[in-house]
This record gives structure tokens, sequence and C-alpha cells, in this order.
């Protein structure tokens, strides 16, 4: 068995990064795509290594003959490699890919040793390695029957994503029988060579092949194994995530905030959603209108405030709409100057966007950093603070003020001068729901130092869409933010999605009243994980107690590493003791807690500790 890797191209969409070398000198983590793959074939029985260079290819071969000296490699250049493709490169090399079975290979590639050893191990003689298709995938499609036999080669061209469903991405790793090769591939190589030109695909050959039903080509699923093509800098970024140490990988997720879709199979039970919201019917109005919310202009702020006011029930003028409630949280807080106070732990945007040594802090001393509203007024009375957040549900902690103890909080703060802001991101998951919602004009209009702070994204099961809200009838304080923010601060998708979200009120009100079922289901089975202690919650998350043998740490890392899932470690959030740990993790929907919980279970068995 030899290999042979394509390894001509410029990789134009790399900018920089491939000025002066070629793509597979590219480091992921510090080491190079080329150094990687040559290591990884060195484990294997093969003969030699054959390298199609062209693109900066004395460069790439004198680096090898430096740094491999002893491995069996032999060079084919691409004068033309600016003006052909990879059917280019591999028809040069034919001579010697007739000469023994070949593992075909594309050096801008990563993958996980695996990849290779189910390439070689595989008693099938002809196969391309194809992974089912995920949304990052980009490329040659395949078609599989039952059998695992590739009936069509689908082109970027002839790619339907209504066809998704039935798609596998060819992971660029191929096995050929000499056999094949010669009596198959490079005849038909040459004659599409010979009609179509050089500046074409050596897949194509290979649908010819599977649309005359004669060469027999099986897929070899590898679907769950770690593999990535880089064709640009994203997909650089997204490779150095998959493939670095336990540690670091852990570190790159935690400080990339969002973007999880990114990364196959990880379940994130880290952000903050609503799992049962919105319905597919509502999904399926905004596809059918995604072109012209695409092509056209989103309305101003005037437009989104009226809306805004009628997605719950306000007054426009008391309103302002937020690219996300992060938006209106900076325009907030950057504003003001005077002493903040603050609960913690809490959810630190805020008090991030504030003066540090304008900051009042008020601590609970329980285990489980619950409080009331009149441990507030007791703690604040003498503080001087001209501001009072409060979270409520708070993050991470899931301590809930019910609204009527809010009222007194309100009137407390108004009668002292204080601004108080209150953030209800996490109120409809509340025993009561939408009852203990502070946006009334009855009550903006009694409280007017009352804001009322609230993310569309969380509850409401949108965070892609960025939207938040902010109301007080201190119509001056709105007036400033709108003047703060952008005019055209949303997109339309955001704006039609507020626009429609009257027809699915009924919807959402049953998918929190679902939502609490699952949650307390959830709780009674966290509740049976030995190493944990759950802190009772009304918001969509449970804040946990980590006992031995874990650490909030060791927890979080051991479940991505060995379980593809993502939790919160709350040991960097301020107002937790250092000798006690803490997770919080996210409540999503049935399937994906019972994952947790089976893993949790799990773990408590291999530790040696019981499990309900």
């Amino acid at each position: 068995m030899q290999a042979i890797i394509l390894a001509a191209g410029m990789g134009r969409r790399l900018g920089e990064l491939t000025a002066n070398n070629t793509k597979c000198m590219l480091e992921v983590n510090g080491v190079r795509l080329i150094d990687r793959m040559l290591k990884q074939l060195s484990r294997l029985d093969i003969s030699r290594i054959v390298i199609v260079i062209g693109y900066e290819g004395d460069k790439l071969k004198k680096y090898l003959n430096q740094t491999h000296p002893a491995l069996p490699i032999v060079y084919v250049e691409n004068k033309i490699y600016d003006k052909t493709n990879n059917i280019y490169s591999l028809w040069l090399a034919r001579a010697l890919m007739a000469e023994d079975n070949t593992l075909l290979l594309e050096s801008d590639l990563i993958y996980e040793d695996a990849i290779l050893d189910a390439a070689i191990g595989t008693p099938m003689r002809d196969v391309a390695l194809v992974s089912k298709y995920e949304t990052w995938m980009d490329g040659t499609m395949v078609r599989i029957d039952d059998e695992n036999n590739i009936i069509n080669f689908i082109p970027q061209k002839a790619f339907k994503y209504s066809d998704t469903d039935h798609y596998y991405k060819t992971v660029n790793i191929y096995k050929f029988s000499r056999e094949f090769i010669v009596n198959c591939y490079i005849p038909f190589l040459e004659a599409y060579i010979k009609v179509l030109g050089e500046n074409e695909y050596y897949e194509q050959v290979l649908r010819v092949l599977t649309l005359i039903d004669s060469a027999g080509i099986k897929a070899l699923p590898v679907t769950g194994m770690h593999w990535y093509e880089i064709d640009d800098i994203q997909d650089l970024k997204i490779a150095e995530v998959i493939f670095a140490a336990p540690e670091e990988k852990l570190a790159k997720l935690q400080h990339s905030f969002g973007g999880y879709w990114r990364y196959p199979g990880l379940l994130d039970f880290c952000y903050l959603v609503n799992p049962y919201f919105p319905r597919q019917r509502m999904i399926d109005e905004i596809k059918a209108n995604f072109e012209p919310l695409l092509r056209d202009y989103p309305s101003g702020m005037g437009i989104n405030s009226l809306l805004a006011g009628k997605y719950f029930g306000i007054k426009q003028q008391y309103v302002v709409v937020g690219n996300g409630a992060a938006e209106l949280i900076k325009s907030l807080m950057e504003k003001h100057d005077g002493k903040l106070g603050v609960t913690y732990p809490t959810f630190e945007e805020y008090p991030n966007r504030h003066d540090a040594n304008r900051i009042v802090v008020f601590e609970p001393g329980n285990s489980d950093f619950s409080y009331s509203a009149d441990d507030l007024m007791r703690y604040f009375t003498d503080k001087g603070i001209d501001t009072l957040l409060v979270v409520n549900p708070d993050n991470p902690s899931g301590n809930f003020i019910p609204s009527r103890d809010l009222m007194r909080l309100a009137s407390w703060a108004q009668l002292n001068g204080i601004r108080l802001v209150i953030d209800e991101s996490f109120v409809d998951f509340a025993d009561k729901g939408m009852e203990e919602t502070l946006l009334h004009n009855e009550i903006l209009e009694r409280f007017t130092t009352l804001c009322v702070m609230k993310s569309i994204s969380k509850s409401y099961g949108v965070p892609g869409l960025r939207l938040g809200v902010l109301a007080s009838a201190d119509e001056s304080l709105i007036a400033r933010v709108k003047n703060d923010v952008a005019i055209w601060n949303i997109n339309s998708f955001a704006e039609f999605y507020m626009q429609i979200y009257g027809k699915y009120e009924k919807d959402y009100i049953q998918s929190c009243e679902k939502f609490r079922q699952e949650r307390a289901a959830f709780e009674k089975e966290l509740n049976g994980i030995p190493f944990l202690r759950v802190v009772p919650s009304q918001a969509n998350y449970f804040l946990c107690e980590v006992k031995e043998p874990f650490s909030s740490h060791s927890l979080t890392l051991r479940l991505l590493t060995d379980y593809n899932i993502l939790i919160k470690d709350c040991a960097s959030k301020r107002g937790f003791p250092f000798e006690r740990q803490y997770v919080r993790i996210a409540i999503r929907d049935r399937k994906d807690d019972s994952k947790l919980v089976e893993v949790l279970r799990t773990m408590s068995v291999s530790n040696g500790l019981p499990s309900a």
C-alpha cells in the first residue's frame, strides 16, 4: 500500500497564511498539517509516500527532506498549479498510482488516527471515507444505499438543501486497489481530462464511474470521528478547537461565547434557551418569507419599538429594542456613573460594563445564594447607591423574588431615589410564569425609577435573532438609549419574528408549561447523582455544588473530553467561596437531559459511587 498526497494548491482563501507557503504547511495548535499527516502515515504499513507539489513546492520539498529524511517520499511536480485543479495533479501521478494499492489524501485535512485505521482496516477494496452531512460541511457529497454502495457523487452545482438528510460528505480520503486504479480509474481519468480539461476535480471521474455502475465503490462511514477540511481562516480556528488538548479545547470553547453549532456532536448545556419554542409552524413561516427578509431593509427604531410594545402589551414610548439585551446593557451601564448595587454571584455583563470602583456588592452568605427583597433593602439602605441591579431569577443561582415583593422593592427604591434595574430574562420559566412579569404600563408608570430588561433570546428560544428590550416609564432614559443605538440595530428576521409572535403566543405559553414539567423531572434525576447537590431554581438551569471525587473543573473537563458535553464551570465567577465548587447546567429537552443523566450515572459507577 502506498499513499498519494495532493499538495499543489495555492490556498487563496487563507490569504496571508498561505502567502509564502502551501496549505499543508499551516500549523494547527503548533503542528503543521503535513507533519501530522506524515506521522500518522508512518504508523501504517506504507511502502512509499507520493506527494504532488506545486505552489511553493520547492519550500515544501526542502522542509520535508530536512524534517523527515527517513521517510520514503517521492515528489511529483505540477508546474501549472495556478491554471489547473486536483484532477491534473492526480493525472501527473498516474504512473506511480498504477503501481500499487493506494491511499489517496488531500493535504488540507486534519483527522484523528482512527480515520486512517478505519480505511486500512476495512476489508472493502475500493472505498471512499464519508461522514453524515452536517451544516458546516462543504464540497462533494455522495448518496449511498443500505449496503454502503455509493450510488451517486453530488457535485456542488447539484447540491440540494432539501436532500441533505440523504447526503454524506466525502472526507477526501480514499483507498483504491491497484486493479481498480488500472482498469477503471486511470482510463476514465485520461478520457475525462481529454474531453473536459485540466481545471476539474478528480471526484468527477468517480461520479462518472458510479453513474455507469461499473466501479463498485463502497462508502466507509466515519460519522462521529473527528476530521476537518481547512479552506479558510474560520476552518483553521475550528480545527484548532476540535484537535486541541483537553484543557486547551475547554478554554477555547469557553472563550468563543457560542457558535457551538460549528462543532460536530457537541451537546451544549452551557447556553440558556427555551428547548420547546418556537415550534415548527412558526419556523416555517419565517422560512417562507426568507427571501424578502434577506433582500429588504428592516424598519427603523420607531417601528420596532411599536412591535415590541405590541409584543409585551406596553406603550411604545416606554420600550427600546436591542440587538440582544447585551446591546442595551452596554448602553445603560456605560452612561451610568453613580454607585451600582449588585448581588453576587450574578450575570456579570452589567457590572463588567460599569466602573469597578463604584460597585457595591452584597453576598447572601448561604450555600444556595438565596436572598429576598427584604435582604436587599436591609443591606443597601445605607450604602449610598444610585442604581440597584436585580436579575430575577438570578443567574447562575436561579434565586427568585416574587413580583409582589419586587413591587415593595420598587417602592423602596423610588422613595430613596434609586434606579431599580430588574432583569427578568428568565421570569417566564418561574412556577407562575408570565404572571410574574413587571412589563405592565401601570407598574412602569407607578414606579418611574424602575427599568425592566428582558432578553428575548433566552425564554423564547431564538438567540440567533439577537433580540432584547428595555422598558421604563422614564421616557427621557428610553429616548437616550434609543439615540445611543443604531437606527437599524436589528435585522429583518428579528423584526418579522416580533411581527408574527402574537399568532403563536399560545404555543409559547404551552412551551413554558412543558418546560416546567421537564425542570421538575430533571431536578429529581440530578438529585440522584451522589457528587452533585442541586440548588433549587425557578429558571432554565440548575446551579449544582460539585462534591468529591470531582471539582467543578475536573467534572466540566471530563464531560467535554469523554462525552462531548459542555457545562458551565462557575469557578471563575465572583461570589463563590473558594472552598466550594459549583457548575451551572442548562435544562434542555427530555432526550438531551436523559443523556446527560445517563452519563453522570455512568461516571458515578466508574468512581465507585452509588447512583440512584
